[in-house]
């Protein structure tokens, strides 16, 4: 466990290092805030008695938040930035005054890529330290590993991940697409321009995976008259992937559509590459694979490749410009910045908005208030929070170049409306 009261330990190995086996994570100390946001507010701050009435951790001056993520094993990879960016966010917050005139303090646990520690940790943080948010978990595995936790116990996760839908639940707020946010338009996208009928699916053997190429399939079939050409699944960790790789050189689908996660990624795709299969040609779609992942795959192993994401770190917007330049300033220069951990951003932020609006850190009233905030300096563009608890968002269509980065072939005209439980599709 760490908290922010040292105000000294920061990740400055870049993902590529992480993926090479390095654990360890040295510590340098927090740089202040960018001027990305306004003046600090001045009002003073409410009684303790009158926002607190359910024994949070919330004093007159500091209220304590937990931060769930896995630095360590396979997820790692995919997870750090998210913890990044979360303590950003809490910096930035923090820097305009706190959230109802409270500073924010954070206790961090590691989930360690292992679904029951996910719970463990959470129940810790929500009985013992008695967090007044979550900001965690990676995986659906994860998430489904905590929801009982944080429903039993009345807690509130802003979970950050893109995934396969089919949950609402009044203790969490999903930051990230469901299915049909960007499976659907992706689909649809590669089957327009590239005029893809035949498709591999291949992902990682979890939940997520395999709900989203159920949602594919039933697509790919239904909807856009192609067909599935083959579906393979691994475990996480999964390092050997030649053998499916042989099969899809057999079958030579139009599309391979990919939804491997974590340390795997670096695996299949060098061992991609070394088969002879250039991405260039070879038309790759994947739905897990952001610039933090790139990081440990190395660009010149994904390059061509298209990534179907509602964020990628060379969207050319303002607020974006200021994000970017943020995230490096507090990271380091070479870091780099990928859907998740754009959309873990965004959780302390609505958090505070919340609160905010509600008037209250209590969990009830602040599930209540949830529908309708909008968040306009979200780096991927104004958001807004439904009332079945997802947001609003576009979806986009990234090509990978050769130094990690992507760019952008395809977005949206208009913001999708989240619909976890799509007809249809279940």
């Amino acid at each position: 466990m760490s908290s922010n009261n040292d105000n000294s330990s920061k990740f400055s190995s870049t993902r590529r290092k992480l993926l090479m086996g390095m654990s360890a994570i040295p510590a340098i100390s927090i740089l202040g805030s960018s001027g990305l946001f306004s003046t600090p507010a001045r009002a003073q701050a409410p009684a303790t008695a009158a926002v607190n009435t359910t024994g949070l951790a919330v004093t007159d001056t500091e209220v304590t938040v937990g931060i769930l993520h896995s630095v360590t094993g396979t997820m790692a990879i995919s997870e750090t930035g998210s913890v990044q960016a979360e303590k950003l966010a809490i910096e930035q917050i923090n820097a305009m005054g706190g959230v109802l005139g409270r500073k924010i303090k954070y206790i961090q646990e590691d989930g360690a890529s292992d679904w029951p520690t996910f719970a463990e940790k959470a129940k810790k943080l929500l009985v013992n330290d008695k967090v007044a948010a979550v900001m965690g978990c990676w995986t659906s595995a994860s998430r489904k590993a905590v929801l009982p936790v944080f429903e039993q116990y009345n807690g509130m996760l802003y979970y950050p991940t893109f995934y396969e839908g089919l949950e609402q639940s009044k203790n969490v707020i999903y930051t990230g697409q469901e299915a049909t946010q960007q499976i659907l338009a992706g689909l649809d996208w590669v089957n327009k321009t590239k005029n893809a009928k035949s498709f591999y699916l291949i992902g990682s053997d979890y939940i997520w995976p395999r709900t989203s190429m159920k949602i594919a399939r039933k697509h790919i079939e239904a909807h856009l008259g192609g067909k599935v050409s083959g579906e393979e699944y691994f475990p996480l960790g999964h390092t050997q992937f030649n053998s499916v790789i042989n099969k899809i050189k057999l079958t030579k689908p139009d599309v391979i559509y990919a939804a491997v996660v974590g340390g795997s990624n670096v695996a299949f795709y060098k061992q991609l590459k070394a088969a002879g299969i250039d991405l260039n040609k070879q038309t790759l779609l994947t739905i897990s694979v952001t610039e933090d992942e790139i990081d440990g795959i190395g660009g010149e192993n994904f390059a061509g490749a298209y990534s179907c994401m509602k964020y990628f770190q060379s969207l050319d917007n303002p607020n974006n410009k200021d994000f970017v330049a943020a995230f490096k300033k507090m990271w380091g220069e070479k870091t780099v910045i990928g859907d998740v951990t754009q959309a873990a951003y965004l959780g302390p932020w609505l958090w505070k908005l919340t609160v905010e609006k509600a008037g209250s850190f209590d969990i009830d009233k602040i599930a209540a208030a949830s529908a309708g905030i909008e968040f306009p300096k979200a780096p991927e563009g104004y958001v807004k929070i439904h009332p079945n608890h997802h947001l609003w968002s576009k979806t986009r269509v990234g090509q990978a170049q050769l130094d990690g980065q992507f760019k952008v072939v395809f977005e949206t005209p208009e913001l999708i409306e989240p619909d976890p439980f799509p007809k249809g599709y279940q």
